[in-house]
């Protein structure tokens, strides 16, 4: 059995409580069918020691950045006190050197919310989409053109580098990067679990401020369920904008303002999220799970798997299948 991967969390002074406990809680709780854990979680910082947080009591942080020297992945969490200063001041050299540290070594880099600007900071995001908290989107943008901010999605995944919306948004990075390493069974109970959904649907976008709907305003929820028990049939715009009885303007617009998505972007989602469940649950044929999720071919169904896990469906079950 391989060594457990090991995750460490770089925090600095401010971090916030939340987002170092949920990289601990979700990733703690991934076992294999064995039980045997699937990752070891280390705390560290520039130098061991007490961290302040943005409560009123500190963290202690028992490892060095030597450990990133092991570490597989390394996450950075925000730290409130320090993040958006990095927007006009250069990245601390010992917090340079520990992210060195970690490159060479070959560990992926993600962030949590505003540690964004860690990574935008130290370059790695140069030439790449990102994400950050949406209030500090702009913010990071401008200190960084280099950088493709978007600031509507919940995680960007560039490979080896990631990052994710505002505090709770680490939980679906967090769920994306088991669900990459071991497959969409492993995720959804460690989801299970922590009694959170293993995808929750739509951007950040849907958390910006607007006014609050009247009672009774048409929503585009039925519909979606609807589509979640039809994803075999050959569905189109104007059939999810009839289950909700509004034209296909009014309904995109309702449908972008509660998740975040265009509809057809969402329910290719949903399409590939059952793809992936047949293909690590069951011997079907690609060509049965093409049919089966609305596809309609395998050609299709590859090409969107291709574009959306950068592998084949094939590929895919030979990794997660049991």
């Amino acid at each position: 059995m391989p060594a457990p991967h090991l995750v460490a969390v770089l925090i600095r002074d401010g971090v916030l409580p939340m987002e170092l406990g949920l990289v601990h809680q979700l990733f703690g709780s991934a076992r294999a069918t064995d039980g045997t854990p699937l990752y070891t979680v280390r705390t560290c910082a520039t130098r061991p020691g007490p961290v302040r947080t943005d409560a009123d009591f500190p963290v202690y942080a028992p490892h060095g950045p030597e450990i990133l020297a092991e570490a597989r992945t390394v996450l950075v969490p925000a730290s409130h006190e320090q993040d958006e200063r990095l927007a006009t001041e250069p990245l601390p050299a010992d917090l340079r050197a520990a992210l060195d540290t970690a490159r060479e070594a070959g560990a992926r880099l993600a962030s949590v919310c505003t540690g964004a600007f860690v990574l935008a900071a130290y370059g790695t995001l140069d030439g790449r989409r990102a994400t950050t908290h949406w209030l500090s989107a702009d913010r990071l943008a401008r200190a960084h053109p280099r950088v493709e901010v978007d600031a509507d999605v919940l995680y960007v995944d560039e490979g080896e580098v990631l990052t994710s919306a505002g505090e709770a948004a680490g939980i679906d990075l967090c769920l994306h990067l088991i669900r990459r390493d071991h497959g969409a069974a492993t995720a959804a109970d460690v989801a299970r679990r922590t009694v959170v959904p293993p995808h929750r649907e739509g951007g950040q976008a849907q958390y910006i401020r607007r006014p609050v709907p009247e009672p009774g305003t048409a929503s585009t929820a039925a519909s979606r369920a609807w589509a979640l028990d039809h994803l075999a049939d050959p569905l189109t715009l104007a059939d999810l904008a009839a289950q909700a009885t509004m034209s296909v303007r009014t309904y995109t617009r309702h449908f972008r303002q509660e998740t975040g998505q265009t509809p057809l972007r969402w329910l290719t989602q949903r399409r590939l999220d059952r793809a992936r469940q047949y293909l690590e649950e069951t011997d079907h044929t690609i060509d049965h799970i093409a049919d089966a999720c609305g596809f309609g071919t395998d050609v299709s169904l590859r090409h969107h798997f291709h574009a959306a896990l950068g592998t084949t469906p094939r590929n895919y079950r030979a990794a997660f299948r049991g």
